[in-house]
C-alpha cells in the first residue's frame, strides 16, 4: 500500500474527532504492510478525555433507565448496519478469518441489546430495620467515570463487555484500545456515534498503554476501572488505580483434563477448538491438556487430525480458517515456548514451526506436543498461540497436582463419565469456570466470567447482570417516620 493512500485515524473526545500530531503505524499482521496512521496520544489527550467524561456524567446519569436502554438498542442497530465494514477491518487488522470476525461483530451488537434488557430489571430492596420508625431501602447508582482498557484478541466484543453495561447504568467512559487493533476500535466508535450518543459519554483515546492507559487509571477523576489483558499489566493497573473499584479479566492457562473414561472424540474436538480458534489467542484457550497416560497417544492423534484440517493463510482469503498471530511479541513467545519444549524432550506430533512463507513472520502452524513435563515454560506460562501441549498423568491424585500447579485460575475443562470425579475436580480447582465434558472456552455473554481468588487470572466477574452490578454502587437510604 502506497504511503499516500494510508488512512489517518483520529481520537474521539467530547463528541468530536480530532487528529494528534504524533502517530504510530497500523500494521496488517498477515502481510507486514502498514495500513494506517494512528494517534500516539499523550497524557494531555487522556486528561481531556477524562474531563469530557466528567462533564457529561451527571446529565447522562440523570437520563431515565429506559432512555439509556433505548440508546443501547440504537447502538446495536448501528453495529448491525456497519457489520460488513467493521468485520473487514477486524479481519485485516487483527488477523482472524472473516467468518470469525463477522461473528464477533454480531456478538457485540448482542452485548448492547443484553445490557438494554438487564438494566431495566435492576432494582434495589427494602430491608427490615430493628428501629420501627425506619424505612430502609437500597438503590443502585453509577460509579461515575470509568477507565476502560481493552486487548487486541477480541477488539470488538471485549470492549462491549464494558461499554454497554457502563453506559446502560449511567457511567461515562474513557476507552483506550490496544494499539494494534485501534482501527477497528474507531469503526466501532463510528457506529456508536451514529446512534446519537451524547458527547462525552464514551471517549476514545488511541495510544500506548504505558502512557494514556496509565494516565486514566491513576486519574483522580476516574471512579472505576475495567481492564482485560495480561496478568502482568493487570498487576500494574491494580497498583496505579489502588482504591478504585476494578474489573480485571486477566490471563489463563487453564488445563483441559481428559480421563481414561472420556469420550476422546469429543475431548479432542473441544481441545482443538480451544487451541486453534483465533489462532489460540484466547484467555480461556486450551493452554495445556492433562491426559491419562493410557489415552495420550489416541487423544494426541485425534487433536492432530483436527490441527491438520486448519487452513493457515491470509484471513481475507476465502477458505482460510486460521490467520496469523497479531503481533511480533506474541509470535516470539509462541516460538520460544515450542522451541523450549522441544529442546527439553517434547515430541512434535504435528506443526511446531513458524511459516513466514505465508506472508509474514506472524504465521505459526497449529501444533500438538506430547512428552511435555511440568517444568517446561509451555506448561507454566500462558502461551497465547495455536499449541496443544499434552502432559500425562497416572491417577487422579497426579492429575489434581498437575491441575493445581499453576499461577492461573481462569477456565478449565474436565472430560470424564464419572460425575463424582468431575465434581471433585470442579469444586477443588481454584478457577472461575469449570466446564464438565466441554472445553475451557465455553462461555456465553450473560454468564459469569472471571478468575479464581488467589490466582493471577483477575478480580471480579464479567457477564450479564454481574457487570452491571459491578459498574454500579449500592446506596442505602433510610426514612424516619414521624411519630
Amino acid at each position: 500500500m502506497a504511503l499516500d493512500t494510508i488512512e489517518t485515524f483520529q481520537n474521539f473526545i467530547a463528541g468530536a474527532w480530532e487528529d494528534h500530531a504524533d502517530t504510530m503505524p497500523g500494521i496488517n499482521p498477515a502481510t507486514g504492510d502498514q495500513i494506517a496512521r494512528l494517534p500516539r496520544s499523550d497524557r494531555t489527550c487522556a486528561n481531556r478525555a477524562v474531563a469530557a467524561a466528567s462533564s457529561a456524567q451527571a446529565a447522562w446519569a440523570a437520563r431515565s433507565v429506559f432512555d439509556r436502554a433505548a440508546m443501547c438498542v440504537a447502538i446495536a442497530t448501528k453495529i448491525d448496519e456497519a457489520r460488513p465494514r467493521i468485520a473487514r477491518t477486524l479481519s485485516m487488522e487483527q488477523g482472524k478469518p472473516m467468518a470469525q470476525a463477522t461473528g464477533e461483530v454480531a456478538k457485540a451488537a448482542d452485548g448492547f441489546r443484553l445490557a438494554s434488557e438487564l438494566v431495566k430489571q435492576m432494582g434495589g430492596q427494602t430491608l427490615p430495620a430493628e428501629d420501627p420508625s425506619k424505612l430502609v431501602m437500597t438503590l443502585r447508582q453509577p460509579r461515575g467515570v470509568y477507565a476502560v482498557i481493552t486487548p487486541w484478541n477480541y477488539p470488538v466484543n471485549i470492549p462491549v463487555e464494558y461499554l454497554a453495561p457502563g453506559i446502560a447504568t449511567g457511567n461515562t467512559i474513557v476507552w483506550v484500545p490496544a494499539p494494534t487493533t485501534s482501527m477497528v476500535a474507531v469503526e466501532l466508535m463510528r457506529a456508536i456515534e451514529a446512534a446519537g450518543l451524547p458527547e462525552g459519554v464514551i471517549n476514545l483515546v488511541i495510544g500506548e498503554g504505558a502512557t494514556v492507559g496509565d494516565e486514566i487509571v491513576a486519574h483522580p477523576d476516574v471512579n472505576g476501572i475495567g481492564f482485560t489483558g495480561s496478568a502482568a499489566t493487570g498487576q500494574r493497573i491494580a497498583e496505579r488505580g489502588a482504591g478504585k473499584p476494578m474489573l480485571l479479566e486477566l490471563g489463563g492457562n487453564g488445563p483441559v483434563l481428559v480421563f481414561e473414561d472420556a469420550d476422546l472424540d469429543r475431548a479432542a474436538l473441544a481441545a482443538a477448538n480451544g487451541a486453534f480458534s483465533n489462532a489460540g489467542q484466547i484467555c480461556a484457550a486450551t493452554g495445556r491438556v492433562l491426559a491419562h497416560r493410557s489415552i495420550v497417544e489416541p487423544l494426541a492423534a485425534r487433536i492432530a487430525k483436527h490441527a491438520e484440517g486448519y487452513v493457515l493463510g491470509d484471513p481475507r482469503h476465502q477458505g482460510t480458517t486460521m490467520g496469523p498471530l497479531n503481533n511480533p511479541k506474541v509470535a516470539a513467545k509462541v516460538a520460544e515456548h515450542v522451541d523450549d519444549a522441544i529442546a527439553a524432550g517434547a515430541i512434535v506430533v504435528t506443526g511446531g514451526k513458524a511459516r513466514p512463507d505465508l506472508g509474514s513472520a506472524m504465521f505459526f502452524e497449529p501444533t500438538v506436543l506430547t512428552g511435555v513435563t511440568p517444568t517446561m515454560r509451555i506448561n507454566k506460562e500462558e502461551t497465547f498461540g495455536p499449541v496443544v501441549p499434552i502432559l500425562a498423568f497416572d491417577d487422579d491424585d497426579e492429575a489434581m497436582r498437575l491441575a493445581l500447579d499453576s499461577d492461573y485460575g481462569l477456565c478449565v475443562g474436565v472430560f470424564t463419565e464419572n460425575i463424582s470425579r468431575a465434581l471433585r475436580f470442579a469444586e477443588t480447582i481454584p478457577a472461575g469456570i469449570v466446564n464438565i465434558n466441554d472445553g475451557s472456552t465455553y462461555w456465553e455473554i450473560h454468564l459469569p466470567f472471571g478468575g479464581g481468588s488467589g490466582t493471577r487470572s483477575g478480580v471480579g466477574r464479567l457477564g450479564g447482570r454481574l457487570t452491571l452490578e459491578a459498574m454500579t454502587e449500592l446506596k442505602m437510604i433510610t426514612i424516619t417516620r414521624k411519630p
